[in-house]
C-alpha cells in the first residue's frame, strides 16, 4: 500500500526525536495536532459506522469491527465512536475540536447530554460552553459544566445525584494468601468526607516521617529517602482511621460540617452548590447535613468580608436565615502582620479556592498565602494583596 501523507509526517516526526519537542511551545503545538487528529479519527469512525461497511466482514458491529481490526480495546473503540456521533450535535465543540482548542475529554463530558432532556439546553449554549472549554482547564470546564447544569436542569441534577448516591459501595475481602483487597464507590460529599481525613492523616504520617529520616541521615531527605511510598501511606492512614474510630468515646465530639453562603456574588442569582473541591452538587443533596452545622456568611463587596461562624441546631429557614445574616464581620488581621491569618486567610480562600499559580490545582486551604508585593518590601496583609 502506498504510504500516505499522514504517515510521511509522523514519520518525520520520529526522525527529529523527542528531543525536537521538549520545549513548551513545541510541546504544546504537539498536543494541539494530537488533538485534531483524534478528531478526525472520531468523526471517521462515526462516518464509517454510518455506511455499515464493517458489515460486510460479518462484524456485529463498527466497535466489534474495530476491536479485531484496529487492535483496540472495548473501550477505545466505543470512545471513538461514541465522540464522532455526539460530534454530529455539538458543532461549536466540533470546531474547537478540529483545531486542536479542545480534546476528546472535553466530547466526553458534553457527550451524554446531546440526548434527552438536556439537549435542547445545550444546542442552545453549546457556543458558550465550548468557549469556555477553551480558555481554561479542564477541570475548570468540569465545575463550569457542573454549575451549568444546575441551572439548565434543576429536576435532572436532584435525579442524577440520587442515582449516583444510590450507588455507594464498599467490598473489601481477604484473598486466598491473607492480603485484603477492596474497592470503594462513594458519592461527592460522603467521597469528600472520607478523601480529606484520608489525606490529612496521610500529611502527618509523611511529616513524622520526613523529620525522622531527617534525624536520621543529617541533612534533608528525598523522598527516595523515604521507608514508604505514598500508596502505602495511604494505607497506614486508613488503618489509623479504623483505630481512632474504635477508640473514640461514644459521646465524642463529632466533626461539623462548615457551609459557607456567598451573598452579593453572582452564584446567588441561581442555584449554584459546590463542594470545596468544585465539584457541583444540588442544593437539596446537602440537606442531610445541615443538621448541626456550622455555616459562615461571605459578602463580595469588594473584598471579601466574613461573618462570624454560627451554629446550626435546626433545620429550617428562619434558623438558617439569622445564622446568616446576625453574626457580627470577623475582624481581618491587622496589615503589618507578618502571616496570613484569621480571617484575611479565610477570605482569600473562599476568593479564590484553589491555588493561583497557573500549574498548581490545590485547595486554597492546604496552601501557603504569600504577598503579591513582598513584605520584606511593606507589602501589606490584605486581601487584595495576597493571590
Amino acid at each position: 500500500m502506498e504510504r500516505t501523507a499522514l504517515a510521511t509526517a509522523i514519520d518525520d516526526l520520529f526522525e527529529q526525536g523527542p528531543e525536537a519537542f521538549a520545549v513548551g511551545e513545541a510541546l504544546l503545538e504537539l498536543v494541539a495536532a494530537k488533538a485534531r487528529l483524534e478528531a478526525f479519527v472520531a468523526e471517521a469512525a462515526a462516518e464509517f459506522d454510518a455506511s455499515r461497511e464493517w458489515a460486510l466482514s460479518g462484524a456485529r458491529s463498527a466497535r466489534a469491527w474495530l476491536v479485531a481490526e484496529a487492535h483496540l480495546s472495548d473501550r477505545e473503540a466505543g470512545l471513538h465512536l461514541r465522540r464522532g456521533r455526539a460530534l454530529a450535535d455539538l458543532p461549536h465543540t466540533r470546531e474547537a475540536f478540529e483545531h486542536g482548542s479542545l480534546t476528546g475529554d472535553h466530547v466526553d463530558l458534553l457527550a451524554p447530554l446531546t440526548k434527552g432532556r438536556m439537549a435542547e439546553a445545550l444546542g442552545r449554549d453549546e457556543h458558550l460552553l465550548a468557549e469556555v472549554g477553551c480558555q481554561g482547564t479542564h477541570e475548570q470546564f468540569r465545575q463550569v459544566l457542573g454549575n451549568w447544569q444546575q441551572l439548565a436542569d434543576p429536576d435532572g441534577t436532584d435525579e442524577a445525584a440520587e442515582e449516583r448516591k444510590t450507588r455507594r459501595d464498599v467490598y473489601l475481602v481477604e484473598s486466598l494468601s491473607g492480603l485484603w483487597f477492596g474497592t470503594m464507590t462513594l458519592d461527592p460529599v460522603s467521597g469528600t468526607i472520607v478523601a480529606n481525613e484520608l489525606h490529612r492523616l496521610e500529611r502527618r504520617l509523611f511529616d513524622e516521617e520526613w523529620a525522622a529520616t531527617r534525624r536520621r541521615l543529617g541533612r534533608e531527605p528525598t523522598t527516595a529517602d523515604l521507608p514508604r511510598t505514598p500508596a502505602q501511606r495511604r494505607a497506614d492512614a486508613l488503618v489509623e482511621m479504623a483505630r481512632r474510630s474504635r477508640t473514640a468515646p461514644a459521646d465524642g465530639r463529632r466533626p461539623r460540617p462548615l457551609f459557607t453562603v456567598l451573598v452579593n456574588y453572582e452564584a446567588m442569582y441561581g442555584r449554584l452548590c459546590q463542594l470545596e473541591g468544585g465539584t457541583a452538587v444540588p442544593p437539596g443533596h446537602l440537606v442531610p447535613w445541615l443538621g448541626d452545622a456550622d455555616v459562615e456568611r461571605a459578602e463580595y463587596q469588594g473584598p471579601v468580608r466574613m461573618g462570624a461562624t454560627a451554629r446550626l441546631k435546626t433545620v429550617d429557614a428562619v434558623s438558617f436565615e439569622r445564622a446568616v445574616s446576625l453574626p457580627v464581620t470577623r475582624v481581618e488581621c491587622p496589615p503589618t502582620d507578618r502571616f496570613f491569618t484569621g480571617a484575611t486567610r479565610r477570605a482569600i480562600e473562599v476568593r479564590d479556592r484553589i491555588c493561583c499559580h497557573p500549574t498548581c490545582d490545590l485547595p486554597a486551604s492546604r496552601c501557603e498565602v504569600d504577598h503579591i508585593q513582598p513584605f520584606s518590601t511593606s507589602g501589606p496583609t490584605t486581601q487584595q494583596n495576597g493571590p
